[in-house]
């Protein structure tokens, strides 16, 4: 399946993909949807009110997930090309739900960076409660996956060695529009699908998840070992070479660029990047 959470009359309403059609979950967003026992099953027999794919405003899939983790220096080419040794274990950062915005939103570029970055990523959804997941748990626990563009002011990342501050800006992060389940993906839980990013129709990005260090199962199992995973939580794992900072000379958006995402049987993002207004 492929499910969605669309704006709809000041609210938003979870939806499945049928052809070119949306049918209507009766829920108001994909989280609440993954917070009900047997959501699969529910949203599979859902018989709605259907609104079309044409012209649907696309919110974050999971509005408000309850945590974001992300991935750093996860692919072997993007790990080279920022001249670091592959790590022995995942490095972990984390964004928040204030950070996220719909497929078609514009990217809101602040005035404080000079240094406004691309990552396209392939992002895992939680479907269920788990801490200390393995194995055949930790599988389970992938209720799909999505979208997501890791906006990042580079100069704000590396002001000191916590990255925090880099990935964390309001309304920057792009992410949706669809969950799509394992079943849909070649690889099933470890999908192996291109992945790739284009700034005004130039390729900026393009790789297969095949070249993940650490798959999203690992990823699943290594994150619940520190904290508990809720449903609709999102764990984004990592983006290939080819970002701005890593090229020569260095290229970053400054604002009216259109910045296309996209993953083979996903989905794809597609955002104007506009100047944050002045108080």
């Amino acid at each position: 399946m492929k499910l969605a959470t669309i704006r709809l009359d000041g609210a938003t309403r979870a939806v499945r993909l049928d052809g070119d059609t949306l049918v209507d979950l009766g829920v108001p967003d994909v989280g609440t949807l993954l917070e009900q026992d047997g959501w699969a099953e529910r949203a599979a027999a859902a018989a709605g009110a259907a609104y079309p794919v044409a012209g649907a405003d696309f919110a974050p899939v999971v509005p408000r997930p309850s945590k974001v983790v992300c991935v750093g220096l996860n692919y072997r080419n993007h790990i080279q090309e920022m001249g670091r040794d592959l790590p022995a274990h995942p490095t972990l950062f984390a964004k928040f739900a204030d950070c996220l915005i719909g497929a078609g939103d514009d990217i809101v570029r602040p005035e404080e960076t000079g240094q406004f970055d691309w990552e396209v990523e392939l992002a895992v959804v939680v479907g269920k409660p788990v801490r200390r997941a393995r194995g055949a748990a930790a599988q389970a626990a992938i209720a799909g996956f999505t979208v997501l563009n890791d906006i990042t002011c580079r100069d704000w990342q590396f002001r000191t060695r916590e990255w925090l501050q880099g990935k964390m800006w309001d309304s920057s992060t792009p992410v949706g529009p669809y969950l799509v389940t394992p079943d849909e993906l070649p690889g099933g839980v470890r999908p192996s699908v291109d992945v790739r990013l284009l700034v005004d129709g130039e390729v900026m990005q393009s790789d297969s998840t095949g070249d993940l260090l650490f798959d999203p199962v690992v990823l699943v199992e290594y994150v619940s070992t520190v904290i508990r995973l809720n449903p609709g939580d999102i764990i984004a794992t990592g983006t290939p070479g080819g970002v701005g900072h890593a090229r020569e000379p260095q290229r970053f958006l400054l604002g009216g660029e259109t910045v296309v995402t996209e993953i083979e049987g996903i989905g794809r993002l597609e955002n104007r990047v506009v100047k944050e207004a002045s108080a």
